[in-house]
């Protein structure tokens, strides 16, 4: 029987508790952003398939920089990188503020800013994932996963819900201006908490430490075969990005709507999380990991099927809620069963996956939703999804199998 916790026992370690709440407050103004870039692209536009181009454009700058953030990850200072990249998205964020205040704002400087955002990403990402194993006991380390995820799920419910409002009454450009200060949070936090160095070998060549990092992965089936949900499911089932369309098109909610067709799946998402963060330990997370991405597709499918908004926004209560079980695992799989001085190339060959997935998805339901329609495409994004994860837990025994967190070597 697992002995229950308090879902917010965790935050008692200060370092963790400053990072969590300053991370928290720059997601907030980072998914009002998203919905910004999403709502004037489209408004710009008038085209599913410029919605599709936004995953694209933050996809390559992942594909090219995960080499490079990955090996200086294991190298260097992980708080100098953390902290750099948080100045420059500071810097971008202001950037699309003054041009899009000033009317000068056009879908290609959208594209080359979401570009370097997604750039500074892929070398933040890294290094503050790395950081965490360090910042609570390892017995306790499922519900940091738990409460982090949680806290991106409650801004993906706060910062939609303000964007759709802030839209309407104060205008696009403010949002990237309050973007733009959320991020002086986890700078300051950055500046106040002890700096984590990384454990890897300097002298090793930059391509030879990050093919090192490729041969850990490919050696150990079970992060390569998590990797690989990641990104089936977030491929296949990446509706977000349609949901300008519902709102405007199939629904006629407006901006209001739009916010909360978003804030839907991070509510189900939260409820999930606590419940696991209340948890010490479970049994059984294979069979639960497999289960949980199965009951994302499944109500991905409800939901593109479903033309009656209240009922949507339960389906997409389940979709978040599936999506969060499943991340949890997943990432408390890898980082306890990585050593630190490849852990930030595993995050960042992950990076890959869990970024790439829901970027390139963007592209195919663009394109799709240009073709067959917009539900059309959501539906069969879930079908897919539901398949991949059944046929991928049958090639990989050990995914549906695991059963305990395997100690780090």
């Amino acid at each position: 029987m697992p002995k229950k916790r308090h879902p917010f026992a965790v935050l008692r370690h200060r370092d963790f508790r400053l990072m969590w709440m300053s991370i928290f407050i720059s997601r907030i103004g980072a998914e009002m952003q998203l919905v910004a870039v999403n709502w004037q692209i489209y408004t710009l536009t008038h085209s599913p398939l410029s919605l599709g181009i936004i995953g694209l454009a933050r996809f390559i700058p992942v594909i090219l920089a995960s080499p490079l953030s990955g090996v200086a990850s294991d190298r260097y200072s992980r708080t100098k990188i953390m902290l750099t990249a948080q100045v420059s998205l500071m810097i971008i964020s202001l950037i699309m503020a003054v041009t899009t205040l000033t009317g000068h704002m056009t879908p290609l400087l959208v594209y080359l800013c979401i570009g370097l955002a997604a750039l500074m990403y892929s070398f933040d990402t890294p290094s503050r994932q790395s950081v965490y194993p360090f910042l609570v006991p390892r017995d306790e380390f499922m519900q940091a996963i738990s409460l982090n995820n949680i806290m991106f799920q409650s801004a993906m419910i706060l910062g939609p819900s303000l964007a759709g409002f802030a839209i309407a009454y104060l205008g696009l450009g403010w949002i990237y201006a309050i973007t733009a200060f959320c991020f002086i949070a986890v700078i300051a936090t950055l500046l106040t908490i002890p700096p984590f160095r990384a454990a890897g070998d300097r002298t090793t060549p930059f391509l030879t430490s990050f093919l090192n990092g490729l041969r850990y992965v490919k050696r150990s089936p079970l992060i390569w075969s998590t990797m690989l949900l990641d990104f089936f499911a977030t491929f296949f089932g990446s509706a977000m990005t349609l949901m300008p369309i519902f709102a405007k098109d199939i629904f006629n909610v407006g901006p209001q709507g739009l916010g909360l067709l978003y804030a839907a799946p991070s509510v189900g998402a939260v409820t999930a999380g606590l419940v696991f963060s209340s948890i010490g330990t479970v049994g059984r997370q294979g069979i639960i990991l497999v289960t949980s991405v199965v009951v994302y597709g499944a109500a991905t499918v409800l939901f593109g099927l479903s033309r009656i908004f209240p009922l949507s926004l339960f389906f997409l209560f389940f979709v978040g809620a599936g999506d969060m079980v499943s991340s949890i695992i997943r990432n408390t799989m890898r980082q306890l069963t990585t050593p630190d001085h490849v852990r930030g190339r595993m995050v960042s060959i992950n990076m890959i996956f869990y970024l790439g997935g829901p970027q390139l998805g963007e592209v195919e339901s663009g394109v799709l939703a240009t073709l067959v329609g917009t539900p059309m495409t959501v539906t069969i994004g879930g079908i897919a999804t539901v398949a991949a994860t059944l046929i991928l837990s049958r090639i990989v025994p050990k995914l549906r199998k695991y059963d305990k967190h395997v100690e780090a070597v």
